[in-house]
């Protein structure tokens, strides 16, 4: 059991195929927070079957649904991970210790499994906007963090605007102005479970969320 409660949001945009594994991961004593972020293939309905609390937020975008999931939390602690599958929610405690050590918020870094067929203009596109958080911003990460956890108070303070996918970026971009310390943990990343990636499943998705991350870093 963690020391203070813990809600894990999941943002969602049609991931009720992945859903189920997902939510039967989730560490005992954790709690799940669905945000349905207009999907049409019944996630919400899943979700709440598999014992998960839901939220609906109709502004599109993953910004829009991970802030709509801190807002709706009533825990000291929030988790942050995508709904696909790619990522085990069995990792979280190793996160969330690290809070207790000293960490402002903790970051999974994605170390794929093996025969994982990760996308070149995703890889590329990841490290170079890591590269300029190192230089620029002087805050230590190799990963845009699409598993995190910090405390919910302190995040909703930060005050990220960015609604769309340049939120990861804006909330470490924030961090670091903040003198918050950021800590990376690695993390296994594997394959999606169900449906498609809405990001880096397509040089389109990964060239808008290039273009909101430059607005963000430039």
């Amino acid at each position: 059991m963690p020391v203070e409660p813990v809600t894990v949001v999941l943002p969602c945009l049609n991931e009720a195929e992945s859903l189920p594994a997902v939510l039967a991961a989730i560490p005992a004593g954790y709690r799940a927070l669905v945000v349905d972020n207009n999907s049409t293939d019944g996630t919400a309905q899943v979700a709440r079957s598999h014992g998960a609390e839901v939220v609906h937020e109709t502004r599109a975008g993953y910004g829009s649904a991970v802030h709509a999931g801190v807002v709706a939390a009533q825990t000291p602690v929030v988790a942050v991970l995508d709904g696909d599958g790619s990522l085990d929610p069995a990792e979280l405690p190793r996160l969330v210790a690290e809070l207790d050590r000293g960490a402002d918020m903790v970051t999974g870094r994605r170390r794929p499994v093996r025969g994982l067929r990760w996308p070149w203009h995703a890889r590329l596109g990841t490290a170079a906007v890591c590269w300029r958080l190192r230089t620029r911003h002087k805050l230590p990460v190799h990963d845009i963090a699409p598993m995190r956890v910090v405390r919910r108070d302190a995040l909703l303070t930060l005050g990220v605007t960015d609604r769309r996918s340049g939120y990861p970026l804006e909330l470490l971009v924030r961090a670091a102005a903040a003198g918050w310390r950021v800590v990376e943990v690695d993390v296994d990343y594997g394959p999606r479970t169900g449906g498609q990636s809405k990001v880096s499943g397509s040089v389109r998705g990964s060239f808008t969320a290039a273009v909101d991350f430059w607005k963000v870093i430039s």
